[in-house]
């Protein structure tokens, strides 16, 4: 599903800025009649006199009739196209969407809706500018030939992604010897790695099942496996349709273990450099929205809706996703080892891959994420 921005107007806009034009020039005609006409004009009026009291709250006829004829600057170049898929840090985009911001923020955007793995495909292939992927995702994308710049960090999991055992299993440890279905080589494959570490345990002491992420509710209901590695809403549907099931490990566990970016294409973001940084401008202000609780109904009403989920229920996604605002991504993209710095996190991620033959060797994460359009933005609004 494609949410096109164009910055054409339809025929019948085009046709009423025509007719109110006609309409003030036939005004204007006429003042300069009556301002030529025959009729004594009045004694001149000493210059203190002359000038008419200003009412600031009500502008003039003709200048509100300017403003009215005046048309939003309209958005230059050809539409960004960008891939999202269903999380909630990346659904969010829709409340820009929906509220026109990216129109009035001056750019023009294509955003494509696709599965999680699809949208890593269509930008390995070129069919898009930028994707919405983990910090761990792009580094595989990228050692496959298809490297980005994560320019942006959307949010942090924190508690979406879930280890779900089937009744029974109350612990990581417990998984020792049992199947677990997982979609192999992505993120939740990362967490499911975090999580059995976390009891002593390796990928050789239990039995990995590939199952893709949308399908693990299913294969955790059907016995095929014994718990899954998914992230919401596939997580949280195994939950509600396994009656005992237990979130054995979730990404709370390891907060910042797992960031979510917008990343894009060096050439496109080297090429339309301001356009994207507008891009980051809007994302500032969809989760400074998000995160006043004056608009959480409408935020997740919007979002939800993306997914045909009510807003109330969806509000149980959202909080389990820490939306990240200026402040967020400035702290995220300062150089550390910890998990609360990409690069930290990253590096923690390379490692794992890179021990678990994710990719043959280790990727130099560093190049990868280029903070320099959040710290403009910041710049510019202080």
């Amino acid at each position: 599903m494609l949410a096109t921005w164009g910055a054409r107007r339809s025929g019948r806009e085009r046709a009423l800025m025509k007719k109110l034009l006609g309409l003030l020039a036939v005004a204007a005609f006429q003042v300069v009649l009556n301002g030529c006409s025959k009729s004594e004009p009045p004694a001149a009026k000493p210059a203190e006199e002359a000038q008419p009291a200003v009412n600031a709250a009500a502008p003039s006829v003709s200048a509100a009739a300017a403003a009215a004829a005046a048309p939003a600057p309209a958005p230059a170049g050809p539409a960004l196209k960008i891939a999202y898929s269903d999380w909630p840090g990346w659904i969010a985009w829709d409340v820009g969407i929906q509220k026109g911001w990216f129109k009035d923020a001056g750019v023009n955007v294509d955003f494509a809706w696709f599965e999680y793995a699809p949208s890593m495909d269509a930008y390995s292939a070129g069919k898009v500018d930028a994707v919405a992927v983990t910090n761990g995702d792009a580094l595989v994308t990228g050692s496959s030939g298809a490297p980005s710049k994560c320019i942006l960090v959307n949010d942090y999991s924190n508690g979406n992604d879930m280890i779900v055992a089937k009744p029974g299993i109350k612990s990581v440890a417990e998984l020792k010897g049992k199947k677990i279905g997982v979609e192999v080589g992505l993120v939740d494959h990362l967490l499911l790695l975090k999580a059995l570490e976390s009891a002593k345990l390796s990928e050789k002491d239990v039995k990995i099942m590939n199952v893709t992420t949308d399908q693990t509710p299913q294969a955790l209901k059907s016995g095929t496996v014994d718990a899954i590695a998914a992230w919401q809403p596939n997580s949280g549907q195994a939950l509600k349709d396994v009656a005992g099931s237990t979130a054995v490990f979730t990404s709370a566990n390891a907060p910042g273990l797992i960031f979510d970016h917008l990343c894009v294409n060096p050439k496109s973001l080297a090429e339309r450099h301001a356009d994207w940084e507008k891009v980051v401008g809007v994302w500032f202000k969809i989760a400074d929205f998000i995160k006043n609780p004056a608009n959480l109904d409408e935020a997740a009403k919007i979002m939800g809706a993306r997914v045909k989920m009510p807003g109330e229920e969806y509000k149980k996604l959202m909080a389990g996703t820490a939306f990240q605002d200026m402040a967020g991504n400035l702290k995220a993209f300062e150089k550390g080892d910890g998990l609360d710095s990409v690069f930290g996190s990253s590096k923690t991620v390379d490692t794992f891959f890179t021990k678990n033959k994710m990719y043959k060797k280790a990727v130099k994460y560093e190049e990868y994420f280029d903070p320099s359009l959040v710290e403009a933005l910041s710049k510019a609004s202080k």
